[in-house]
């Protein structure tokens, strides 16, 4: 780091904000990171925090020691990167921006001239430049004259989040007709990928929009997986096969959608309209999918009041431990609501003390157990051999939302295969 150094204050160290900050640390700034819940800043000047994410704990760790220095309180820097959460209120049908107002008021008293405010935070278009911008401007700096008020969107996937911070490509865009350059200035010696600019409701657009097109096309995927039921037919070899079409793809059906992304995203779009009738479509056919697992597991068992059930997998996706928004909860629900005797799951990546509920191993899971649900594509789960469950089941019902079991294999086994 040069004298010349910008200093950079991240608000908000979560599952963006921490390895944004480290990120920033280790490429060599003066990084100050401040978070608003004390036992959380507490816990991370000694290095420990619960985010799990492959090689973040030696990252940050490294930050730490050279660059990241965790504080009670914002201080001043040339630029204030937000990275609060937006929890979206399905009862009230809009986001709650209450975490990026407190944090914009943070900033606001310490801006100073000629700094930038940066907001990452997923939120619907217009914030930046609406209720941000009227907080920021509270300070008695102008954010189309006098500082740089700008948006650019994380495009992370938890497992991957180090690597796609520093090489996935950006968009940032700024209010009041101010340039871009700081901004674009500041990533461009971290990132790697193409960066884009536009104004910040564009840049603010276009996060959204980037989920709501995977939401809706893996609603058409399990839309799809739905009519294969009725006809009989595979529906991952009729989507394999129509993929093949140069102008066709198709994602993979499931048992729902999780993240912290994709089920919520879409939603910001419905924010103070009510235009995205596809959008909206899409996410209740997704939300429906919990719900179709359980029917399979009810056309394969009839009445599933006294089976127990097995169920593998709790986090939202495989290799990961991130329970957010999991389609595997809602089935668990569902199932204990239908009356089973019995309910048990497993993770291997994921902590008891994190959740609601009791994890065992997968022999302890399958134990004298009716069916198995296999809910999240844990690559342990595909090594997984028939004669375990032979071993260990006293029914031979298997639904595998996933299809990471070959179907020929243990239906020579001896089980009835249920495939979404």
């Amino acid at each position: 780091m040069t004298e010349t150094d910008p200093r950079i204050c991240v608000h908000g160290l979560g599952y963006v904000g921490l390895p944004t900050a480290a990120v920033l640390a280790n490429s060599g700034y003066e990084v100050y990171g401040f978070d608003a819940d004390p036992a959380h800043r507490s816990d991370l000047k000694q290095g420990s925090f619960d985010i799990e994410e492959p090689d973040l704990d030696r990252f940050v760790r490294r930050a730490l020691e050279d660059g990241l220095t965790i504080v009670s309180e914002p201080q001043d820097a040339e630029f204030h990167i937000i990275c609060v959460p937006t929890p979206y209120d399905k009862n009230l049908d809009r986001t709650d921006l209450s975490y990026v107002e407190a944090a914009g008021e943070a900033v606001a008293e310490q801006l100073r001239e000629d700094d930038t405010v940066i907001l990452s935070s997923t939120v619907p278009p217009g914030t930046t430049a609406g209720r941000l911008r009227d907080v920021i401007e509270a300070s008695g700096f102008s954010a189309s004259e006098e500082i740089t008020l700008g948006y650019s969107p994380e495009t992370v996937l938890p497992g991957n989040t180090l690597t796609e911070l520093r090489e996935n490509d950006r968009i940032i865009g700024t209010v009041g007709g101010q340039p871009t350059d700081r901004i674009v200035a500041l990533y461009d010696s971290f990132v790697s990928g193409d960066i884009r600019t536009a104004d910040a409701t564009t840049a603010e657009f276009v996060k959204l929009i980037q989920n709501a097109y995977r939401d809706t096309n893996i609603a058409f995927a399990n839309e799809i997986a739905k009519l294969a039921h009725e006809f009989e037919i595979d529906s991952r070899g009729a989507i394999a096969m129509a993929n093949k079409h140069p102008r066709v793809e198709i994602l993979r059906p499931g048992p729902g959608v999780g993240g912290h992304c994709i089920p919520i995203d879409p939603l910001f779009l419905n924010h103070n309209n009510d235009i995205p009738m596809l959008i909206e479509t899409a996410r209740r056919v997704n939300d429906g999918m919990p719900e179709f697992v359980i029917e399979l597991l009810s056309a394969a068992l009839g009445d599933l009041e006294g089976v127990k059930v097995a169920l593998l997998g709790v986090a939202y996706k495989g290799g990961v431990s991130d329970v957010r928004e999991t389609p595997s909860f809602v089935i668990a629900e569902g199932l204990l609501e239908r009356g089973i005797d019995e309910l048990r799951l497993t993770d291997p990546y994921v902590d008891s003390d994190d959740i609601d509920y009791e994890l065992s191993s997968v022999e302890e899971c399958l134990d004298k157990v009716d069916a198995a649900v296999l809910a999240t594509d844990h690559p342990e789960y595909g090594a997984l051999s028939p004669k375990m469950f032979v071993n260990h089941m006293r029914g031979n019902v298997i639904v595998d939302t996933r299809a990471m079991l070959d179907e020929d294999r243990w239906e020579t086994a001896g089980f009835d295969m249920y495939q979404v």
